[in-house]
């Protein structure tokens, strides 16, 4: 074996690393039981009090000098659908930038074309609205320029005038579109803090307007749509002085130290350093911290107070009014107390900074006392900005420029004029992003805004400043709650079915191959301890798409070891010793492994770049399962076959068994000779399967492909799908219905398409009436909405275009791989026709399985699934073009007609025994794997039989009529003396090649 010494350190250092990042989901798993068992009294669970556990160690070391919060980044995660919680896909509208910018205009060609603009995007969401816009104008008023809408005030800044061209204005209308989508995400990332769950995640979706947030063990999703969608709140609002504020805070203390000493609990005090601090408060008065820090004769007039107080061990913030980030759960609940709301007045409002000031090290968040109005207007709010922008002052150093109205110029000078020498803070969405103090009178709205800014800084603030001054609202495109109930059941089904299918083929293996099999049972479960450890090492959240990807990678990262294996009894059976056989079998496999890793690799890639969501998840996986797959199953497995060659003289491996050792030996089927059959069997079953989908009125497509919402209801007892859908019919006032079993006979799965293309709030509520008002008949049955799913008709739009152009580039993309490796454009067409036909036949299986009560959906799971069958054949077809194009190298003499039939029959076995470990995996999984995965599955099992089939009877018979007879022909042309091998033909033997 060559490069030994790199195989084996590649494979310690990548375990090493595996073993690492696992060990963090370990201690994280250590710190939630630390959490409960802290929270858990007399059998019961205080959520807040594990709650506050965990913020207490957020930032504190729990493992070496890794805090908590850094544990939970490196540790593996659970999806929602693992774990319950909220997914939901915002996107920015442009159409009331395009109004903004416009002034609001009343044009009538204007109005018409924004219009006309968005009813087209309903149907074209590939194209840019403000693309759809341009035609649109353009056609209504084909005369008239865009500058005579745009050139106004409001864009002075953007250069645009009476001159300016339709592209210069497209232009500067895509820009705002951008920056309104950036300034979006920034704001949606502070606001999702504020619903206290673990990992959040927000993130872009690459190349369009829409933003995708994960808020994992959320349990109000009213509250959540409502915060996501609200429009962005900048305000600006005077400062306290802290002497000033001084005073209240002092008696908030003595309140809150009294109350705390009369119930003698002590304060709960975080661990580290905060816990250090709390221990110096105890000599040290919140009074006499504000006189440090503000020098105060208000402050100093009460340092004799409050000694040892609450307030005084939280803020802790060297020089400001603030405390250790980890404290601020701690602190909010102090602000949100009874004695807080008495002591402090209401105008006195204390907002976090939003973001953290690192000091020593440590992590600390100010707090800001601003000073609201009696009504809680503010003096100024964020329209009045026009622009704001990152830019270089005098002297080099990064700054803001802030642009105001007319109208704000004038309202900012008074109350600049009012503040000299104070703050002024400047507040998006109740945080503080700036409070500088006023230098002087600010007079026609122009405004520089410096400080100990970097770069990034004096950007994020430009945007943060920009949230107000254009209405860029935002709209749920795409929606998903689980409810926790639902996530631990999708663990149990997830965690069966992946030990069964584990279970399965390990004795499969032993029995089928014997000491060789048990090493690909080694190697089976190092690769999934690899795959595990590569998920956490990048992050990346194990979901049930990804347990299917990993479930399926089970049964296909051992079709390498079949090859490997039978080649290796290919070898011995010539005579060869054993080791001779073992060096020559793996020599002799890599190529068609190789092959067969890089298709599935392709697939994995196309899935991840074009797919979503459950899609990109198990994408994800089955992508790292690649190439785990290869290193342990063509590289480890050697190493651990070696030593057991060379350490085992007395107990040699075996790479057969009684049961094994003499199937599929001999074999002489005339496989090609019944091409015809299996051409006419094909296409009667397409036939069949798409008229019947004709007659059932289409495909029956999830809500992915054609939007909706869909909603899990579970009931005290079994229910009948057809009489709820009878019920509920009417109130969804003749829409789309479908109603079925999901999983359990008491739990049904509800899609209508009632308001598929009204995506706000209201229609979500108003179809949510709807179905509890179609429900109330069933009241005595205890209906409850366990989950629910949103698509709307744009993000349908895009799947769908997604999905088609993703078959259509894995195919294009095998194409060209297969004319690359094998030479002829005949092999890329045969395998294309033949993967092509697979696709038709799962797809034709869907309404021929409705005849027998099966109702599955087609979604983005099926699409999966189908790219999936796609891989797997391709892999079989791979490893029948290699022996093929390994007969005729060493064969020169002889036809592609000639080596055929021993071509498949040789590789017969192995393709037996891949279809064997694979369909009993996806039979596991369609079992044991839940309702979800369900149509996965079934797709699954049909492409696995179908996939064998045209390896065999599809793909190399159609090189056989094309190229192959061509080839026959050119030869006895020149007056070769050729025979075609179908029928009782001479036989090619392995001892010939």
């Amino acid at each position: 074996m060559r490069n030994k010494g790199l195989i084996i350190a590649l494979t310690v250092v990548v375990s090493a690393l595996c073993a690492y990042f696992l060990f963090f989901t370990y201690v994280s798993r250590g710190v939630q039981q630390k959490a409960v068992a802290y929270a858990t009294r007399n059998g019961k669970l205080n959520e807040t009090a594990r709650q506050h556990y965990l913020d207490s160690v957020w930032r504190a070391p729990v493992f070496g000098p890794f805090t908590y919060r850094e544990v939970r980044q490196s540790e593996l995660g659970l999806g929602l659908d693992l774990k319950g919680g909220m997914h939901v896909t915002l996107e920015v509208s442009p159409v009331e930038i395009v109004r903004a910018m416009s002034g609001n205009s009343k044009d009538p060609a204007f109005v018409k074309s924004l219009e006309q603009a968005q009813e087209a995007q309903k149907t074209n969401s590939s194209t840019p609205f403000t693309a759809l816009f341009a035609q649109a104008y353009q056609q209504n008023a084909p005369s008239q320029p865009l500058a005579r809408i745009f050139a106004n005030t409001t864009n002075k800044s953007r250069n645009i005038d009476i001159n300016s061209s339709n592209e210069k204005v497209i232009g500067a209308i895509d820009k705002e579109v951008e920056e309104a989508i950036d300034r979006s995400f920034n704001i949606l990332r502070t606001r999702v803090d504020k619903f206290g769950v673990n990992q959040p995640s927000i993130q872009r979706v690459k190349g369009t307007g829409r933003l995708q947030i994960e808020l994992p063990g959320v349990d109000n999703p009213d509250r959540v749509r409502k915060l996501l969608q609200g429009q962005a709140k900048l305000e600006f609002w005077e400062v306290w002085n802290q002497n000033e504020v001084g005073p209240y805070l002092v008696q908030l203390d003595k309140q809150l130290s009294a109350k705390q000493a009369a119930e003698k609990v002590a304060p709960a005090v975080a661990t580290g350093d905060t816990a250090a601090t709390a221990a110096a408060g105890d000599s040290t008065s919140l009074a006499a911290q504000l006189a440090k820090k503000t020098k105060s004769a208000a402050a100093d007039s009460a340092a004799t107070s409050a000694q040892g107080g609450v307030l005084a061990k939280l803020f802790t913030m060297p020089g400001r009014l603030g405390v250790n980030l980890r404290d601020t759960s701690r602190m909010n609940t102090i602000l949100r107390s009874p004695e807080a709301k008495a002591t402090l007045p209401p105008t006195l409002a204390l907002l976090w900074s939003l973001k953290p000031t690192t000091i020593d090290k440590q992590e600390y968040l100010e707090l800001i006392p601003v000073r609201k109005t009696r009504d809680g207007v503010p003096p100024m709010s964020g329209e009045v900005v026009s622009d704001a922008r990152s830019d270089i002052g005098q002297n080099g150093a990064p700054e803001v420029q802030m642009s105001m109205t007319p109208a704000g110029s004038r309202k900012w000078q008074k109350m600049t004029a009012a503040n000299i020498g104070k703050q002024v803070a400047m507040v998006l969405d109740d945080y503080v992003c700036s409070a500088p103090v006023v230098q002087s009178e600010i007079s026609g709205g122009v405004t520089s805004i410096t400080g100990s800014f970097a770069l990034e800084d004096t950007q994020d603030l430009a945007n943060q400043l920009k949230a107000g001054k254009l209405p860029a609202p935002t709209r749920i495109v795409e929606e998903a709650v689980v409810g926790p109930s639902l996530g631990k059941e999708a663990i149990n089904q997830g965690l069966y079915s992946s030990l069964a299918g584990v279970v399965i083929i390990m004795i499969f293996m032993a029995l089928y191959y014997g000491r060789a099999g048990v090493v690909a049972d080694i190697a089976l479960l190092f690769n999934i301890f690899l795959i595990l450890g590569v998920l956490a090492q990048f992050g990346t959240a194990l979901t049930l798409p990804g347990i299917a990807g990993l479930i399926l990678v089970m049964g296909t990262s051992v079709d390498a070891n079949v090859l490997i294996f039978e080649r290796v009894r290919e070898e011995l059976d010539h005579g060869l010793g054993l080791n001779d056989a073992i060096n020559k079998g793996y020599s002799r496999a890599f190529s068609a492994i190789f092959d067969s890793n890089v298709t599935t690799m392709l697939i994995a890639v196309i899935l991840g770049f074009f797919g979503t969501g459950p899609v990109q998840s198990f994408a994800i996986t089955l992508g790292i399962g690649v190439l785990t797959s290869f290193l342990s199953a063509v590289f480890v497995s050697r190493l651990i076959i070696e030593w057991m060659v060379k350490g085992n003289e007395n107990h040699p491996m075996t790479f057969s068994t009684s049961i094994s050792r003499n199937l599929f030996k001999n074999l002489n089927f005339d496989i090609v000779g019944k091409r015809k059959l299996a051409y006419a069997f094909s296409t009667v079953f397409i036939i069949v399967g798409f008229a019947l989908m004709a007659y059932q009125g289409g495909p029956n497509l999830g809500v992915d492909f054609k939007g909706g919402r869909a909603y899990v209801v579970d009931f005290n007892k079994t229910m009948i799908a057809s009489d709820v859908a009878d019920k509920i019919r009417p109130v969804f006032e003749g829409a789309g219905l479908e109603v079925k079993q999901y999983g359990s006979p008491d739990r049904l799965r509800i899609t209508t398409g009632y308001l598929a293309e009204d995506e706000s709030v209201a229609a979500d509520t108003k179809v949510v009436n709807a179905l509890n008002q179609g429900l109330q008949a069933y009241s005595a049955d205890a209906p409850v909405i366990k989950s629910t799913s949103k698509v709307g008709a744009t993000i349908a739009d895009d799947i769908k275009r997604t999905s088609v152009l993703s078959l259509g580039l894995t195919l294009l993309g095998i194409f060209v791989y297969v004319l690359l490796r094998f030479e002829r454009w005949q092999y890329s067409m045969a395998a294309v026709v033949a993967l092509f036909h697979d696709a038709l036949l799962v797809i034709a299986a869907f309404p021929i399985a409705r005849l027998f009560g099966l109702n599955y959906e087609m979604d983005q799971i099926f699409v999966a699934a189908l790219l999936t069958v796609i891989g797997f054949s391709m892999n079989d077809t791979v490893v029948i073009y290699d022996r093929i194009r390994e007969y005729l190298r060493e064969n020169p003499k002889l036809t592609f007609a000639q080596v055929v039939n021993p071509a498949l029959n040789s590789t017969f076995s192995r393709t037996m025994i891949t279809f064997t470990t694979v369909f009993l995996v996806v039979l596991v999984m369609y079992i044991f794997g839940g309702e979800t995965l369900r149509s996965f599955s079934f797709a699954m099992i049909i492409g696995v039989i179908f996939g064998t089939y045209s390896s065999l009877f599809i793909a190399t018979p159609i090189i056989l009529d094309t190229y192959g007879k061509k080839e026959e022909r050119e030869r006895l042309a020149a007056g070769e003396d050729v025979t075609n091998l179908t029928g009782d033909a001479p036989k090619l033997s392995q001892a010939n090649v």
